[in-house]
């Protein structure tokens, strides 16, 4: 995750720079930008880019693309649908790239992985949930919040090995052993966040979760 400039040829930043295009255009118009005019969900749209800024600089590596850091694409999309966590995530991307964390070049690439996988993800486990579970509390904080998040976190660091492979920028015996392995432990560190917060947003600010109806679950109306 938060790929530098130049470990990749330019053939990928190209392809990744297109396909994001497309991605951001589609994230745009589908989102519910409505929601913000909220000043309750506003704030708590620009409170979790912030602070998700901070999360990513807290992060381990051991060569230059190969770091650990929490996501929080999860939560996001729990909290404001996947449309507007893509374009919150890219804010915090952006954020990371200002700020000399991730490079400007690879910034389409590092939104595809960490953005668009982990969101797609999240979204996809979501509506997964919805169709083959019943609506419960605990199945919405386990499944949603912590075991979604924990696979989310699986899927960027599965995507981001392929990526490097298939770029030819390390070789995969050397990911297989040396990298990808630290994803279990991530994704466990992910799922007791996202579980924690999602647990906090469902009891205290249900408002604040996009596809949380509070009739449904505490038979309040």
């Amino acid at each position: 995750m938060n790929l530098p400039d130049g470990l990749i040829d330019g053939y990928w930043n190209v392809l990744a720079w297109c396909l994001f295009a497309i991605a951001a255009s589609l994230a745009a118009r589908r989102a519910p930008w409505h929601v913000l005019t909220d000043s309750r969900r506003l704030n708590a749209f620009l409170a979790m880019i912030v602070g998700l800024i901070l999360l990513w600089h807290l992060k381990a590596g051991i060569k230059p693309g190969l770091a650990l850091h929490l996501l929080g694409a999860t939560v996001f999309t729990l909290c404001f649908g996947w449309a507007l966590a893509f374009i919150g995530l890219c804010a915090v991307l952006a954020g990371m790239t200002l700020n000399g964390a991730a490079g400007f070049e690879a910034f389409a690439v590092n939104a595809l992985l960490m953005a668009g996988v982990g969101v797609f993800t999240s979204h996809w486990l979501h509506r997964l949930v919805d169709r083959v579970l019943p609506r419960h509390l605990f199945v919405y904080i386990f499944c949603k919040g912590f075991f979604a998040s924990a696979l989310a976190v699986m899927a960027v660091g599965v995507v981001s090995c392929m990526l490097l492979v298939l770029a030819g920028a390390y070789d995969s015996d050397y990911l297989t052993s040396e990298y990808l392995p630290y994803f279990l432990l991530l994704g466990f560190s992910e799922a007791w966040l996202s579980g924690m917060l999602s647990t906090l947003f469902a009891v205290y600010r249900p408002e604040l979760l996009a596809d949380f109806e509070d009739a449904q679950f505490f038979g309040r109306r």
